[in-house]
This record gives C-alpha cells, structure tokens and sequence, in this order.
C-alpha cells in the first residue's frame, strides 16, 4: 500500500519535469501487468508513447482477472482484432482530468464507440467501472485507473439501420422478415439500406403486399440487399459483380455522377460496424426472377431441350409460379436418340413431345437430397419415375444425375444424361393390371385382341368384372372361352369404340355403334350412367390409347343370332389366319358379308355370291367379318398376313 502510495506520488512529482508518457506510468505500475501486456501485444506502445495527448482509463489486473475464465489468453490470442478493439476503447483523444468530467456526459473513445460518464456520491463511474485513482498526469496526456474492463458495446448493420431516422421502413422490413438476428451476427455483412424516400417510390400497394408476405418476396428482396464480407466503397470497381445473400448478383457502375447498385446510387458510404458497413442507396433493388426456363435456356448444353421446350409452347408454364423440379436431358442425351427422332417429335409439339417433356417434370421443389432410393413420384403428364441411388450416383429410371440443385425461384433443375420416356399404358394394361377384371383379361387374350387393343386407337372399353362374367348361366364362360374367335371376339368387340368418349361425353338416348356393328345405348338417370343394362361402377380411367370405364354386367350384341347367344352353328372359315384368300363353310344361307377393321371402319361389302373370298388387297391385320343370314348377323375374327 505504501509502495503504491509512493508510485503515485512519485508520477505526480516528475510527470513535471520529465517525459513519461502515459504508457511509461502504465508499464511503471505493478497493478498493470496485464494492461502493459495487452498493450505490447497489440503493439499500441508507440501509439501510447506519441505526442498525443491521450486520456487512458486503466483496468488493473484484477479488473482484467474478474473476466470470464480464459478470456485474457483469447484477447491474447487475437492482439489485432478484438483486443485492439477493447484497449482502443480505453483511450480518449485530449487530455481530460476529472475535473472536466460531469454527470451524464459521453466521449468519443479512439475505437469510435462512445463511453458514458456518471457522478455520484460513490464515485466517478466510466460506464460501470469506478475511478480508483485519478489525474495520473503524464507528458502526452493523463491516467485514470479504473476496477473493471470497459467492453466496447457491439454495433451490427442492424444497430445503423435501426437508429436512423431515414430507414423506418427497411427497419420493419428487417424485422416482420425476421432477419434482425441473422443480420446482428458475426458475419462480416455488406448492407445496401435502401432510404424510406426509396421504398415510397415503389407502385401503391407494394409496401403492404411485401409485408404481408415476410418469408417470402420481402426476404427475397432484403437479403438482394446483403453481400457476404466487410465492402468498403474504396474495395468497389466500376463493372464489378458481387453475389448476393440471395444468390443473385447486382452490378456495380462507378461514373463521375457517384456510385451505383444496379440503378441505385449511393448517397451515403462507409457506415462502419462490428460487423460489417452500411451504405445508403436511393432505391429499392429488386433482384432478377430466375426460372427453371430461364437455367435451360441459359445453358449451353441444353439447347435441344430448349427448342422442345419452344416448340411445345411450354416455357410460359414452366415460367410460371410452380413450383416444378425438371429432369433436364443434356443435347447428348437427345442426340442418342435413334435417327429422325428429334425432328419426328419436333414435327408433333402438342402431341409426344409435350407427353415426353411433361414426364421430365415434377410438381414441387424436389431437391437431391430429398430423394431417396426406390422412391417413385408422379410426373406432370401423371406417369411415375423411379429414383435408384447407389455407389456410382443418383438416377431417375435409367438417366444418371450429372448435375443437382440447380435452384432457381420457381423450382429446381437436374441435369440428367438421357431423355425419359414415359412408359406407355394402354386399355389393355388397365384390364390386365385389376384384380377384378382376371376374367375379361383372360377373354381378350383368348381372342387374340390384346394386340389389337394395344394400337395406337383410340378406344373406348367397357370393362365387365369377373363379378359381372360369373353372373352369367352356368356354362357360358367355358363356352366364350372354347370359341375364342367367334361368340367371344363378337360379344369383346361389343364393349368396345374406336374413340376415346369419356363419361362427360355421354348424354341420356344416346347411341353409339361398337366395333363388331352393332350399337348400344346409355341411360343416365339419378341413380347413374348405364351401357344398355350395365351400370358403369367406375368411369374414366384414361390410357395412352383410350379409355377404360368399368360396368357390372357383360354387354350381349342383339345384332347376333336371334337364337340363344351362346348356341353353336355351324359356321367355319378357313385357312386363318390367310395371307391371300378365306373360305366360308356353312348350312346357313349367307346373303352378304362385311370386313371391317378394328376400328369399325368397313373396308369392303359385297354379296356371297362364292364360299371363296379375296383377302389380297387387305394390309396385314386384324379384321372383323360380319356374316349376315335373313334373320341375323355373325361375326367372326380374321388375320390377315
């Protein structure tokens, strides 16, 4: 006590008559070992030892000690960055005795933050630390000794923004988005602040309509304002391009009238924070609008894609708000086509290349890692793809991902290394594919028709159940099954139209001719739609070929034998199948004879007038010959080869 009671007298006594400096009475001072390490570490003593004059309030070492553990060793650590930062914050520019001090007042310190000064009957407080010793005159200013360590207070971009008057709107902005946090963090951020003048230029109604829509346009829009790292006006080039927090980019134009962001000038640089800076700009940016068209048509190698993409007229909905995740064929992948399939899908924009096109895309924002493998989804054209993950990368059905997450505003686009071709589903596969249609399956196999009715068509089947089949005398099935191309082909044939009609295409009385011939009927009432006396259970189950609508009864054509359906007569043609003429063998008395294709379309009529028939003009195929008697009609299935 009576060693430091000397020390200051001793300061006090030759601080007149020699050149100790303010740094000489720190590092004199065995209270202040700490503070005089700090001080070399930061290599501020030159600084301290200048003409100044400077006004040192000095933590001792038990102020320095009272920190959290191990906090000295982190300052210690980083003598440039936060612990000049601190120490800075301990000196005033002048030299200022207690005397000069009063209640309330504030001062500037060396590090640009402000210290705040109370007087009260317990003393002079600098912020929460009390003088202990005061007026240590030195020959470059004076000494305060003080009992804790001054922590300069944190500014962040958000403090700027916050306390000026001139952004009250980017201010709530800022906050209805939720981005103070974000923006008061570590960083370093580089800030564009629009003005409130700027905001208020916008359309009527954009402020309100931004605000309403916080984790949407307004954070889009606030974080184009953001650049990652601390951007010194000086750090700017005329023509330079930064990316944005957004992940878009603005430009930067330097010219004699100033500085510009985009078309933004600024008006105010170099607002310095903890950080990062703010600079003040005179309109609001507005970032570009990326889409999932914009990426293909921006891509050099996608520019087959982008012509399908033209010539289907789809770029105006693949612009639109999605979202969409696209599967994006590379030129290589088109041209591994086979030959002339580029130009044949080209030459048909509205019919397969918008089916292929529309199966490359998926309604949502599908990232990489949210597939998962063996994973399906359904694309836009409603057929599914596959997702496979596995050692060598991801793929969707067969088409390997070379590039993912290529995120745009309205979606996400993959790279893919081959066209997805969508699997094609017919009438014949819904039957196939029902667990209540093994009858009428195993019918039309029996006929042969499967082939047929996998055709380009259209057609339009009415699909009895195995229900429906069962309800039939006891005996009919095995006797269908037994004539597969006689009674069975007529009766498969009458559930069948070579159209595509839909049930909102169908109206009540209305008749329809099938193609075996003859026409059936619908009713529509309230208790349903009805083909002659079948009620449709299940409608509209559309195929690539047609459509599919389920009845609960078997259809029976009244355009055959006016006997029993099921009856056998004794009606024979052969050689079939033929590749040049067929032979009619009979007891029945055949006036004429029909040959009609598949899709009810007659191709010849003619009067029997000859068991022996010329098939040679027909294409190969399958044909329906209609055998009329006076009293009714008979069908019979050929081939021609």
């Amino acid at each position: 006590m009576f060693r430091k009671i000397y020390f200051f007298l001793f300061v006090l006594f030759t601080s007149s008559v020699n050149a100790q400096t303010v740094f000489d009475i720190i590092a004199g001072s065995d209270d202040h070992t700490i503070l005089e390490t700090a001080i070399i570490a930061a290599e501020l003593e030159t600084t301290l030892a200048s003409d100044g004059p400077f006004t040192v309030f000095a933590p001792t070492d038990a102020a320095f000690s009272a920190l959290p553990a191990g906090t000295i060793d982190a300052l210690l650590a980083d003598p440039s960055g936060a612990l000049t930062d601190i120490l800075l914050y301990h000196v005033l520019s002048g030299d200022i005795r207690s005397g000069d001090l009063t209640d309330g007042q504030t001062a500037a310190t060396i590090n640009g933050k402000e210290i705040n000064v109370g007087i009260t009957p317990g003393g002079v407080f600098i912020n929460d630390a009390q003088v202990t010793a005061a007026d240590l005159g030195a020959a470059n200013g004076v000494v305060h000794v003080v009992d804790g360590v001054l922590i300069p207070p944190t500014v962040s971009v958000v403090d700027v923004i916050v306390g000026s008057p001139d952004h009250t709107i980017l201010e709530a902005a800022v906050l209805a988005a939720g981005l103070e946090t974000t923006l008061s963090g570590d960083g370093p951020f580089t800030i564009f602040a629009p003005t409130d003048a700027a905001f208020e230029a916008l359309p009527e109604g954009t402020i309100d309509a931004l605000l309403a829509d916080p984790t949407g346009d307004l954070t889009d829009i606030l974080l184009y304002h953001a650049i990652g790292g601390d951007i010194k006006s000086s750090d700017l080039t005329d023509g330079q391009t930064a990316a944005t927090i957004n992940g878009k980019e603005v430009t930067v134009t330097i010219n004699n009238s100033g500085i510009f962001i985009n078309d933004a000038q600024v008006t105010v640089a170099d607002l310095a924070t903890d950080n990062g800076v703010v600079h003040v700009i005179d309109a609001v940016l507005l970032p570009p609008r990326v889409t999932v068209v914009d990426v293909i048509v921006g891509s050099e190698d996608h520019t087959i894609l982008e012509a399908a993409v033209l010539a289907a007229g789809l770029e105006t909905t693949l612009s639109g708000d999605g979202p969409f995740t696209v599967f994006a064929p590379t030129d290589a992948a088109f041209e591994a086509l086979p030959e002339g399939t580029i130009d044949a899908l080209l030459a048909d924009p509205t019919g397969d290349l918008t089916d292929i096109l529309l199966y490359h895309a998926i309604g949502g924002d599908i990232k990489s890692t949210d597939l998962t493998d063996g994973q399906t989804a359904a694309t836009i054209n409603g057929k599914e793809v596959t997702v496979t993950i596995n050692n060598s990368g991801i793929f969707i059905n067969d088409a390997q991902v070379t590039v993912a997450d290529l995120a745009t505003d309205n979606g996400v686009v993959h790279v893919i290394d081959a066209v997805l071709l969508p699997p094609r589903v017919t009438v014949v596969d819904v039957i196939v594919g029902s667990e209540d249609h093994t009858i009428l399956e195993a019918a039309v196999l029996a006929a042969g028709l499967e082939t047929t009715l996998s055709g380009d068509g259209p057609f339009t089947v009415f699909a009895p159940t195995d229900a429906a089949f069962e309800a039939l005398p006891e005996g009919t099935i095995d006797a269908l099954l037994a004539d597969p191309t006689g009674d069975l082909t007529d009766i498969l044939l009458y559930h069948a139209l070579s159209a595509a009609v839909l049930s909102t295409d169908l109206s009540d009385g209305q008749t329809a001719a099938t193609i075996n011939g003859a026409s059936i009927t619908v009713t529509i009432s309230s208790e349903g739609i009805f083909i002659d006396d079948a009620k449709v259970s299940m409608a509209d189950i559309t195929t690539d070929n047609g459509v599919v609508h389920v009845i609960d009864a078997v259809l029976i054509p009244m355009s055959s034998s006016t006997d029993n359906q099921f009856n056998q007569v004794n009606l024979e043609i052969f050689p079939n199948p033929t590749a040049d003429f067929i032979q009619v063998s009979t007891d029945l008395e055949i006036l004429n004879y029909r040959i009609i294709d598949i899709t009810g379309r007659t191709i010849t009529k003619n009067v029997m007038d000859s068991e022996k028939i010329d098939l040679n003009p027909l294409k190969s195929g399958t044909y329906i010959m209609e055998l009329t008697t006076s009293d009714a009609k008979y069908l019979r299935k050929v081939i021609k080869n």
